[in-house]
Parts: C-alpha cells; sequence; structure tokens
C-alpha cells in the first residue's frame, strides 16, 4: 500500500517537474523575443579642425578692399590676420581636432570618457557613490599647469587676436586693464581673476558667486540628484527588515480556526486562552538578483545625471561671470556717455553766451540764442534718461550678486581704450573638454543609453529571494522557546513578462527616442559652441577695425568743431553750422561708445564661449 502511494508520488512529481521546466524555459527564453530593434541617431556634421573667421570673407583693412582669407587654407590666413587659428605659428603644424562619432552602438549611445577615467564599461568609473563627486574632478584653472607656464614664458608662440604692441600704451591707474598680457594656447585656460583685472569687476563677480541665488538653486538641484543616485544604489542589494508584533485575536466558536483550538490543547490540561494573544519578534530578507543589471545601470544613468548637473552649474556660472562683467562695461558706458552729454552741453553753453552776446551788440538774431537753448534742452533731458538707464544696470548687477539697490564701485575713464587680455582660440576640438555644457550633454548621452539598456532588461524575468527568521507564540513566556517557537521561511520567485508586452515595448521605444534626442542635443550643443566662438571673435575684430576708423572720425570732427567755434565768434561762420558740427561730435562719440561696448560685450561672450570663466 505505502510503495504504490510512493510510487504514484514519485510519478506526480516528474509531471510536475517536467511542467516546471517547461514553464521556466518559456519564461528565460520567449521574452528575449520580439525585442523591438533601435533606432540610430543620423550622425552630425563633422567638427572643423580649425575655425573659419569671419565664414572666410576678409577682414576690412580700411583701404577700401577686404583682406581675403585663404579658405583653402584658413588657418595661415587668419594667422595672417592676426586670429588664432589653432595653427602654431612658431612650427607651422595644425592641431588636429578629435573625430566626433555619434552613433549609438547595438543597445546604447554613448560618448566616452577620457581614458584615463573610463570604467571597463566605458563609462567614467567611480568606487561608490559616497566618491561621485570626486570621479570626474573639474580641471583646476586656478592654478596653471606646466604647459601653461611654458606658454607664459614665451617657449611657445601662438598667434593672437591682438598684436602685443597694442597693449604697450595702456593706461596703469586702479581701474585699467592693461595688465600684462599672459598668452595660453587657449584663453580657456585663464582664471577669470587673470582675465579680468579690474578689481571693481573682481569684487563683483566674487558677490556674484558667493550671493547669487540661482547657483543656490542649482546647488540643491545636484544635492538632489545626488540624493537619487544614492537611493539607486541601494536598490541592487538586499532589503532586510526588523519587526515586532503584538496583537489578541477571536475566534468563533463554529469557525474552522474556534473549532480546532476547542479540540486542542497548549500543554497537558491547559486550553488555548480565549480571546488568544500573538507575540511575534521577526526579520525579514529580500533581494532581487541583479542578473540583467537592470538596477545597476539604473543607478549609473542616476549617476550620470549628477554628474551632468554638476556640469550645468559650472556651465551657469560661466554665464554668470560673463553677465556680470558684461554689465559693469554696460555700466562704464553710460558713464562715458553722460560725460559726452556734460562735454556736449558744456560747448552749447559756451555757444550760447556767445549767441546772446552777438545778439546784445545787434549782431545776432534772438533765432540763434533760441535754437542753442533748446539744443541745451534737449541733452539736458537725454542726460535723466542714462541716470535711469544707469540705476537698471547697477541694479541687474546687485540682482545678480544677490544684494539690494545700491551704487556699483567702477572706473569710468580711458574706456575707449579699455582692452582685455588677448584672446587664442585654440582648435574647435578643444571646446569638448572646456565647455561645461558641452560636457553636460556628453553626460545626457551616457545616461540616456543606460536607460535603454535598462528598458531593455525589463523583457527579461527578474528573479526575488525571500526570508525570513524569527519567534511566534500566544504567550512572551513562550516567545524565545526554542525550536517550539521558531519560525523561518525562504522562496524563490522568478517572473518574466510572457503575453501583452506592450506597455514594456512602448517604454523601450521611449527610452530609444530619448536617447535620440540627447545624441541630437549634444551635437546642437557642439554646433552653437563653435558659431558662438566664430561670432564673437569675429565680431571683435571687426568692431575693433570700426573703432580704429570712428576714432580718426571723431578726431575730425572736434577739429571741425574747434573751427566752427571760432568762425562763429568771429562772425564767419552761422549758428546752423555750429549747431550741426556740435551735433554730428556728440553723435560720433555716442557711437564709439557704444560700438567699444560691444565690442568688450564681445571679448566677454567670447571668453565665456570658449569655456573660460569658471
Amino acid at each position: 500500500m505505502n510503495n504504490g502511494l510512493s510510487a504514484t508520488w514519485l510519478i506526480q512529481s516528474i509531471k510536475l517537474a517536467r511542467v516546471g521546466g517547461l514553464v521556466l524555459g518559456s519564461i528565460l527564453l520567449v521574452p528575449g523575443c520580439k525585442i523591438p530593434g533601435l533606432r540610430c541617431a543620423q550622425p552630425g556634421s563633422e567638427m572643423p579642425q580649425a575655425y573659419n573667421w569671419n565664414n572666410g570673407n576678409g577682414f576690412w583693412s580700411g583701404s577700401g578692399t577686404p583682406e581675403r582669407l585663404d579658405t583653402a587654407n584658413p588657418g595661415a590666413a587668419a594667422a595672417a590676420q592676426g586670429v588664432d587659428s589653432g595653427t602654431n605659428a612658431a612650427t607651422g603644424k595644425e592641431n588636429q581636432s578629435e573625430d566626433q562619432d555619434s552613433s549609438p552602438n547595438d543597445d546604447s549611445a554613448r560618448l566616452d570618457a577620457p581614458s584615463d577615467r573610463k570604467g571597463p564599461n566605458g563609462f567614467v568609473k567611480f568606487a561608490s557613490f559616497l566618491k561621485l563627486n570626486k570621479s570626474a574632478p573639474a580641471e583646476d584653472k586656478s592654478e596653471p599647469s606646466a604647459e601653461s607656464d611654458k606658454l607664459v614664458a614665451g617657449e611657445i608662440n601662438n598667434t593672437s587676436l591682438y598684436p602685443v604692441e597694442d597693449f604697450a600704451n595702456l593706461s596703469s591707474g586702479p581701474g585699467a586693464l592693461g595688465a600684462e598680457p599672459i598668452t595660453l594656447e587657449n584663453s580657456a585656460q585663464l582664471p577669470q581673476n587673470a582675465f579680468y583685472t579690474d578689481a571693481n569687476l573682481l569684487g563683483l563677480i566674487n558677490q556674484a558667486l558667493a550671493g547669487n541665488q540661482e547657483l543656490k538653486i542649482l546647488g540643491e538641484e545636484i544635492q538632489i540628484a545626488r540624493n537619487e543616485t544614492y537611493a539607486r544604489s541601494g536598490e541592487y542589494r538586499p532589503f532586510v527588515t526588523l519587526g515586532t508584533r503584538l496583537g489578541v485575536e477571536k475566534s468563533g466558536r463554529h469557525t474552522r480556526a474556534g473549532a480546532v483550538e476547542d479540540q486542542l490543547e497548549v500543554a497537558p490540561g491547559r486550553d488555548f486562552p480565549d480571546p488568544l494573544p500573538d507575540f511575534l519578534v521577526a526579520t525579514n530578507v529580500s533581494w532581487e538578483l541583479d542578473i540583467w543589471k537592470k538596477l545597476r545601470n539604473a543607478q549609473r544613468a542616476a549617476a550620470m545625471r549628477y554628474l551632468g548637473t554638476q556640469e550645468g552649474r559650472n556651465y551657469t556660472v560661466t554665464r554668470l561671470v560673463a553677465e556680470v562683467a558684461e554689465k559693469y562695461y554696460e555700466l562704464l558706458a553710460l558713464d562715458n556717455r553722460l560725460i559726452t552729454l556734460d562735454k556736449t552741453i558744456q560747448l552749447q553753453q559756451q555757444s550760447l553766451f556767445v549767441a546772446e552776446a552777438k545778439k546784445a551788440a545787434g549782431q545776432g538774431t534772438e533765432l540763434a540764442v533760441q535754437r542753442f537753448q533748446a539744443e541745451v534742452q534737449k541733452n539736458l533731458s537725454e542726460r535723466a534718461i542714462i541716470d535711469q538707464e544707469i540705476v537698471q544696470v547697477e541694479n541687474r548687477l546687485n540682482f545678480l550678486a544677490g544684494r539690494y539697490p545700491q551704487r556699483v564701485e567702477r572706473f569710468a575713464d580711458t574706456f575707449i581704450d579699455l582692452n582685455l587680455n588677448t584672446l587664442n582660440a585654440g582648435v574647435p576640438s578643444q571646446l569638448l573638454q572646456n565647455r561645461a555644457d558641452i560636457r553636460q550633454a556628453e553626460r545626457n548621452v551616457a545616461a540616456a543609453g543606460l536607460d535603454v539598456q535598462v528598458a531593455r532588461a525589463r523583457f527579461y524575468p527578474s528573479l526575488t529571494l525571500t526570508g525570513g527568521l524569527g519567534w511566534n507564540a500566544f504567550s512572551s513566556g513562550y516567545l524565545f522557546q526554542t525550536p517550539e517557537s521558531l519560525i523561518y521561511g525562504m522562496a524563490g520567485e522568478l517572473v518574466g513578462p510572457l503575453i501583452n508586452k506592450r506597455a514594456i515595448k512602448a517604454d523601450y521605444c521611449s527610452a530609444n527616442a530619448a536617447q535620440l534626442q540627447s545624441i541630437y542635443s549634444y551635437q546642437q550643443t557642439v554646433l552653437e559652441a563653435h558659431i558662438e566662438v566664430v561670432n564673437q571673435i569675429s565680431k571683435v575684430e571687426n568692431f575693433r577695425r570700426s573703432i580704429e576708423v570712428k576714432k580718426q572720425q571723431l578726431a575730425s570732427l572736434e577739429a571741425s568743431v574747434d573751427a566752427a567755434n571760432k568762425l562763429f565768434q568771429g562772425g564767419l561762420a552761422e549758428y546752423v553750422e555750429v549747431l550741426l558740427a556740435q551735433r554730428e561730435m556728440m553723435e560720433a562719440r555716442m557711437v564709439l561708445i557704444d560700438t567699444k561696448r560691444q565690442q568688450l560685450s564681445a571679448i566677454v561672450n567670447a571668453y565665456q564661449a570658449l569655456g573660460g570663466g569658471f
């Protein structure tokens, strides 16, 4: 009888094992089928090896014909124009740019990090989450490298935007920016306290970096991203819980539990208590084995986004420094506009005095007096408008520095002759290392590639192990009696999608689309950075040439005003000629001031576009 039951049990067990094997095989094999194919990104334009200043057009030379650039050799032509295109003037060797390939591989598209910081999977490696902020250290720009020391010492020659002699005659007062020029392969290597030498401007920049609310908000975003990475790092580790329970239960007599309790005894001659207490002390363990690296890849993606938020803050710092400098120079320009108005008003008042004297002597008319009077009043009105503009620019600087409205200290003299350090652009490929926004886009591409791997892993089964150990009794006196009150259990659960995987497929395709978005965003960021550099440095050079001509125009107009005043006093010129000469001189000086402001703004933005200011 017993042998028959054993044989039957064995046959049933074999059948059950076969069914279980078929189910397990389907769980392991079927999910790997019918995974949608990945779409690949279209490659972007290849990054040029050298900048094409002025889009290949020659810079105007002042001789009436533009100086053409040699399109076949833009490096040599740009060097002849005094613009650094990444070609070493001493050796004649052209720096090679790095090839850029944004096409994804089979499952993910990622851009390789520097080789000294790459792990086996091609991503930036880090020992643990607590060292993430040290895994990709930012370049310390406060101390020049050995190569920078050679460049400063003049051992390596580079062409620059301005000849060195342009800096020879700058004023040396407290507000002068004519410090000894520092020549580097790329101006982004210059720290902000070396590029900007105005003490007042540096003070504003330091206050903005310390008090700007936007930077503080971004700092908290970095902390949020760091916490997200920390949370993800715990998902592929075992979860262990410890708890206790105390309760009481009353079962009805006419229920199964109540009927069983009525027939049993806790001990000889002792029935179950009614109601029945329940004491429990236990620990539970749950661990999802990360077979397909789904959880680890999710943690790595969060780590990449954390590093990306750091680079995003760095880019905001460079933009903040540039805006502070730009507004500071705008403030200097407004001060010089006021000075110009005051000098013009003084000249017009002198002409008004002459017109009144000539009228009193019977040699002039009331018309001349009223025209000069109207011109004086017009400029006095314009002065009040400039005063308001100064208040607004000062308060913008105060806002950036995180302080309430107050006067901004600055030096307004020598504005027209103000110059910053020499701009050296290097080669376009250096933008990939110097620009924080490009580095952030690179991190986003890597994170998106990892997201695709996480979404792909959802097609495969997940294995979860659970277990528990504890003590359970109806009385605290029996709670820790072993083995009578000991309880334990262990189980393994293997679950995978089999039918209706639409949601998983949709998430996988969405992750692929987000990956392509990040790649195109990276290509767009690189293209935009290159165009910014060309625009701003070409603007600096074109505006420099315009300023030279405007200075000559202003000198001629000043001479014409002096001649007109003398002729008017001697009765050899009409008041209209004096008015026109004074008005044209003032307008020319205003245009010159505005052109200089735009040139300084272009220098600041070119420094930022190259990656400097952090």
